[in-house]
């Protein structure tokens, strides 16, 4: 069906549109996963490389950012968000 298919868009704006869609602008890595299996059903049942893309997208784009987990915050893994020369939000 249509809605198997493979996204067109490359790992990263997937990543950016994760980013963008949620409240704070950030999110854990395995939020992105849901996210982006949410958002296109192709990637529920396609083999698990495309999580090593996302992980590999998120470390060597310079647009993505690691921000560390607030102390008083439960859970585990940092937050990642759009830097500000790629987020046009975070310019004021």
């Amino acid at each position: 069906s249509k809605a198997e298919q493979k996204p067109t868009i490359s790992y990263a704006v997937l990543i950016q549109q994760a980013l963008e869609g949620s409240p704070r602008r950030q999110l854990t890595l395995n939020e992105i996963y849901t996210w982006i299996m949410d958002s296109h059903p192709y990637f529920r049942t396609a083999r698990s490389g495309w999580k090593n893309s996302i992980r590999h997208n998120l470390s060597l784009n310079k647009s993505f950012v690691k921000v560390p987990r607030p102390t008083n915050e439960p859970g585990k893994g940092s937050y990642w968000t759009l830097s500000s020369e790629t987020d046009p939000l975070a310019r004021s």
